[in-house]
């Protein structure tokens, strides 16, 4: 004789009162989560990221502008909090321009000046017909004025080291701490000739130049680039053609 219990079952996506005793007993599925209450979730979650942001791009004059309308408390914090961010930015920024260096010099200019500061390196088309270097000089301007507190260089590649090929220009050293911690040899790591201040931004950033919360920055959501930058070891300006052809072709 057949024992079984034919248990009746309401449709197990309905939200009825039998359904959750079915479910707490394990014998239908839990109720998958409402995509409604996921979006809507997501919703508030952004809404109050944005208001926790809503002060970041305001500067001091906007800032007293909105004093109707926050917290007297927390602006003055944040006012104080801006004003200290201000002044280390103030206080560093020491350069603001690109340095053009000669190999005699190199050791002092970069190597030497990357134990207080980072250092950026832009080895230029000896040749002067390469678009992306053109490109390179124009931003390297941009970013120089942007980053007081990072030291940007520029220098013929040819004149940095012998024989360097053409088609690896343009290339960029990044030293700190004495020595070369990252290196990117032509846009196409980046973004071509498309390359803008927000793929240099994010490259600073990657390099560890600059915070991801820094206020001069562009954009606080910067594109992603290339993440497989070469980490390979860059030879010195006192390198020969045969000493590191294969190194750098």
């Amino acid at each position: 004789m057949d024992m079984s219990v034919n248990v009746p079952i309401d449709d197990p996506k309905a939200d009825t009162e039998w359904n959750d005793i079915l479910r707490k007993h394990g014998i239908i599925p839990e109720k998958p989560p409402s995509p409604t209450l996921m979006i809507e979730e997501a919703i508030a979650t952004a809404r109050d990221h944005a208001h926790q942001n809503r002060l970041e791009d305001k500067d001091l004059d906007q800032l007293d502008e909105l004093e109707d309308d926050e917290d007297a408390e927390f602006l003055e914090q944040y006012r104080k909090k801006r004003m200290a961010e201000l002044f280390t930015i103030s206080r560093t920024s020491v350069f603001n321009q690109v340095y053009p260096i000669q190999k005699p010099d190199y050791s002092r200019d970069v190597t030497d000046a990357s134990t207080n500061t980072f250092v950026l390196v832009h080895l230029t088309s000896s040749l002067g017909a390469n678009s992306e270097s053109r490109l390179l000089t124009e931003l390297w301007r941009e970013l120089a004025r942007q980053f007081g507190d990072i030291k940007f260089c520029e220098m013929k590649a040819d004149m940095c080291i012998e024989g360097y090929p053409d088609k690896n220009t343009p290339t960029i050293l990044v030293y700190h701490d004495g020595d070369i911690k990252r290196q990117v040899i032509t846009l196409g790591e980046l973004a071509g000739t498309r390359t803008g201040i927000r793929d240099m931004e994010k490259l600073l950033i990657d390099v560890g130049a600059l915070k991801g919360d820094d206020s001069r920055l562009s954009h606080s959501a910067l594109p992603a680039v290339n993440s497989s930058l070469t980490g390979r070891k860059a030879m010195p300006p006192s390198s020969t053609a045969e000493d590191d052809d294969d190194e750098w072709v």
